[in-house]
C-alpha cells in the first residue's frame, strides 16, 4: 500500500514555471514506477510523464516533452514534476500515480495508487 499526496499547484501566467511534488507514504517507494497524469475540464485524464524505480528511465507525452521534467528522490519518498514554459493548454488537475511493476506505461488503468490531485491554472 502507498498513499500519495501532491502539492505545488497554483495559478501562473503563460510562460511561467511551476514545480509539483508528490510525497508517498510507505517504505517501498523505490519499488514503484511513478507517473504524473492530468485532467482538464471536460476531458479524459491523460498521461504526462513517468519515471522508473531509480530514475534512470523517463518517458513523456509529446505535448510536454522538452518543457516538463520528472524526477524522484527515493530517500525522500518524493517524485517531482518541473513544468516550464507553461501555456493555457496545460491547465488541469495534476495527479501523481504509482505502479508496482517494472515498466512505465501510459494507461491510467495500469496505476493502482493515486493522489488527490492538485490544480494548475495557466492564464494567458
Amino acid at each position: 500500500q502507498v498513499q500519495l499526496v501532491e502539492s505545488g499547484g497554483g495559478l501562473v501566467q503563460a510562460g511561467d514555471s511551476l514545480s509539483l511534488s508528490c510525497t508517498a507514504s510507505g517504505r517501498t517507494f523505490s519499488s514503484y514506477i511513478m507517473g504524473w497524469f492530468r485532467q482538464a475540464p471536460g476531458k479524459e485524464r491523460q498521461f504526462v510523464a513517468g519515471i522508473s524505480w531509480r530514475g534512470a528511465s523517463t518517458y513523456y507525452a509529446s505535448s510536454v516533452k522538452g518543457r516538463f521534467t520528472i524526477s524522484r528522490d527515493n530517500a525522500k519518498n518524493t517524485v517531482y514534476l518541473q513544468m516550464n514554459s507553461l501555456n493555457p493548454e496545460d491547465t488541469a488537475v495534476y495527479y501523481c500515480a504509482a505502479r508496482s511493476a517494472r515498466l512505465i506505461l501510459i494507461s491510467e488503468d495500469e496505476y493502482g495508487y493515486w493522489g488527490q490531485g492538485t490544480q494548475v491554472t495557466v492564464s494567458s
